[in-house]
C-alpha cells in the first residue's frame, strides 16, 4: 500500500506583537469612528466590528468601556501635541488638528468639556492630565498679546465652548460649526485635519 503525502499547508507567519499594535490601533481608529457616529455608549462589539477583528481581542487590549475611551483620548493628546512639536507649525496648524479630533470624537469633546471648563467635581483625574497636555501644546504656539494668551483659564474655556458648538450628524457640519465658533472668537484656525505623519 502507498502512502500518498499530504502537501502541508504553509501556515501563515505569526506576527505576534506586530498584530498586536496593529489591532490595538484598528481598535482605537475603530473606536473614534463609532463613538463619533453613535456617542460613548455604542455597543463595544461594534467597535469590534469596525477594526475587523473579534471581542476576545478587543477585551485583550481594553479590559472595559472605559479604557476604550482613554485610550482614543489619549491617541487624539498625542496627535495634537506631536503637531505641536513639528518644527513648522504655527498655533493656526495646532488649532486645526485640534479642531479636526473635535469633529472626530464625542469622547474628546466631554474631556476637554469636564476638564477644560473649569468644573472639577466628578471629573476623572486623567480627563485633567489630557486637558492639561492640550493646554500646553497651545501654548507653547501663543504669541504674546494673542487674545487666548491670558492668564487662567481663557484658553481651555475657549476650547470648550468651541468643543460645544460641534454638533450635527455629519462630519461636515461640525467642522462648520467649529469654524464658526473659532471665527466668532476672533481666532485663526488652519486645515481641519489629523495629524499627518
Amino acid at each position: 500500500m502507498t502512502q500518498h503525502r499530504v502537501p502541508e499547508e504553509r501556515r501563515p507567519a505569526n506576527e505576534g506583537r506586530k498584530a498586536a499594535a496593529r489591532n490595538r490601533a484598528a481598535l482605537v481608529d475603530a473606536a473614534r469612528a463609532i463613538y463619533s457616529e453613535h456617542g460613548l455608549n455604542a455597543p463595544l462589539s461594534a467597535v469590534a466590528r469596525r477594526a475587523g477583528v473579534g471581542q476576545g481581542v478587543l477585551y485583550r487590549h481594553f479590559p472595559d468601556r472605559e479604557a476604550v475611551a482613554t485610550a482614543v483620548l489619549e491617541e487624539n493628546v498625542r496627535q495634537v501635541e506631536r503637531t505641536a512639536a513639528a518644527q513648522d507649525t504655527d498655533l493656526p496648524g495646532v488649532l486645526g488638528v485640534l479642531t479636526w479630533h473635535l469633529t472626530e470624537s464625542a469622547a474628546f469633546i466631554g474631556a476637554l468639556h469636564a476638564a477644560g471648563a473649569g468644573g472639577s467635581s466628578g471629573v476623572p483625574a486623567y480627563a485633567h492630565d489630557l486637558s492639561e497636555r492640550v493646554e500646553r501644546a497651545l501654548r507653547a504656539h501663543l504669541p504674546d498679546g494673542h487674545r487666548l494668551a491670558a492668564a487662567g483659564d481663557d484658553l481651555m474655556i475657549a476650547v470648550a465652548m468651541v468643543s460645544g458648538a460641534v454638533t450635527g450628524p455629519a462630519r461636515e457640519q461640525r467642522e462648520r460649526r467649529a469654524r464658526a465658533a473659532w471665527r466668532l472668537l476672533g481666532v485663526e484656525v488652519g486645515p481641519v485635519r489629523p495629524f499627518a505623519e
